[in-house]
């Protein structure tokens, strides 16, 4: 497929773009400093300001589907501001660039512990996550405002790290799932395969899913 991925230079932009590669996909690898990727095969390279939603939007046009890795950065003091601002903009874009198909990298905070209390819910959430779980479940909102759009919103376990490329995964759907031991985790290469997979093979249309261990 052709691809566009937005964040392409960030922690986990960085691991689809990896995978996708990896796969066989041309990727157009969108950041605000895109060139400092080394050149690869099927690989464009495009700096963008994506609150330009104008300019995203030329650049999205002719792709088959568009993976959102959008992360304004966690030092970020306006970082709540800054992502529900940047989702708008890429949605905006999205729409006139004639795209249908969107993969959305997502936060494990808005999942459920059991029913009715979510994982931002529980009295030892980092404080300094709080900010941007609370940004990437309102992108899960715009995009549930967009039913024009076939999209996949992928949340990770609580821990995500690097590590090794396994394939060996877990899928579930709004719950937070754990291991055997308790443990809820997914490294970030295998985040990417799950993403990728959906991309091949969609099987969460217009849903939010999970993946781990």
């Amino acid at each position: 497929m052709k691809v566009a991925l937005l964040g392409a230079t960030g922690f986990m932009g960085s691991a689809l773009l990896n995978e996708a590669l990896s796969r066989g996909h041309s990727v157009t690898a969108v950041a605000r400093d895109a060139g400092k990727l080394a050149a690869r095969e099927r690989l464009v390279t495009k700096s963008c300001d994506l609150f330009d939603a104008t300019a995203t939007a030329e650049i999205l046009r002719g792709h088959d589907a568009v993976i959102s890795a959008f992360n304004p950065g966690w030092k970020n003091p306006h970082l709540y501001e800054d992502q529900v601002r940047g989702t708008a903009s890429i949605l905006a874009a999205i729409g006139p660039a004639g795209i249908r198909r969107v993969l959305w990298v997502g936060g494990a905070g808005g999942l459920e512990l059991k029913p009715g209390v979510r994982v931002i819910d529980a009295p030892d959430f980092p404080a300094w996550v709080k900010l941007g779980s609370l940004a990437t479940m309102d992108a899960l909102e715009q995009l549930r405002k967009h039913a024009e759009l076939a999209s996949s919103y992928l949340s990770p376990w609580a821990q995500m790290t690097p590590g090794a490329r396994t394939g060996k995964l877990r899928l579930g759907g709004d719950k937070l799932l754990v291991d055997a031991r308790g443990d809820s985790r997914i490294s970030v290469e295998d985040f990417a395969v799950a993403m990728t997979d959906e991309l091949e093979k969609p099987s969460h249309p217009r849903q939010r899913f999970t993946v781990g261990y």
